[in-house]
């Protein structure tokens, strides 16, 4: 575990997110492949780590997983699912010199919108962060750019149109992210199934 510069309490970077079912994850993994296979300069995530973020808490006392992991059950008590979603387009973030190739979230109902206002009133409520200016953007990054000032997308490189696939959330999850020089890879603390 890191510990501060100081060498005082170990550190976790911490995010939320809500879990996608495996045939989401698939079918994302198989439409990513041609753009993967035409453009070197992506760097594909892997499966398990293709989700949709509700709130990045970022650098946290490792005390503050269990008080985290009861703000999310809160969150999500009597929640029985997150329905009516559906990929929507493809996403180049940020515009201009993207570093992530995304797809938007379609949030039919509302569902996945109101779990993440909840989430983020309560987490500002009890001061682990400040709620953002920014509207929310429910998406999925699937590839990030290999060049650490973004990349150029070619005129030609469009995406392939996305499968018509509507699906439930299958769960929030609190995550640990571990950084890596090849990618970072996210560990579960607590996870809490939908119906």
């Amino acid at each position: 575990m890191a510990g501060d510069a100081a060498g005082g309490e170990a550190k976790v970077r911490l995010f939320v997110a809500l879990d996608l079912p495996g045939a989401v994850v698939e079918a994302l993994v198989a439409w990513r492949r041609p753009l993967l296979r035409a453009m070197d300069g992506l760097r594909p995530l892997a499966p398990e780590a293709l989700h949709v973020t509700l709130s990045f808490l970022g650098w946290r006392a490792e005390a503050a997983v269990a008080p985290l992991s009861a703000l999310v059950e809160a969150c999500t008590a009597g929640l029985g699912g997150v329905p009516g979603l559906a990929l929507g387009e493809p996403l180049w973030l940020p515009r201009g010199r993207p570093r992530v190739l995304a797809v938007a979230l379609e949030d039919r109902h509302g569902a996945l919108g109101a779990l993440q206002e909840r989430l983020v009133g309560r987490l500002a409520a009890d001061g682990w962060q400040e709620r953002e200016s920014r509207g929310y953007l429910p998406h999925v990054t699937v590839a990030r750019s290999r060049e650490r000032g973004g990349m150029r997308v070619p005129r030609g490189a469009v995406p392939p149109p996305l499968p018509a696939l509507a699906f439930d959330g299958a769960a929030v999850t609190l995550y640990r992210s571990h950084l890596a020089r090849a990618g970072a890879s996210y560990e579960p603390l607590f996870v809490r199934r939908l119906a």
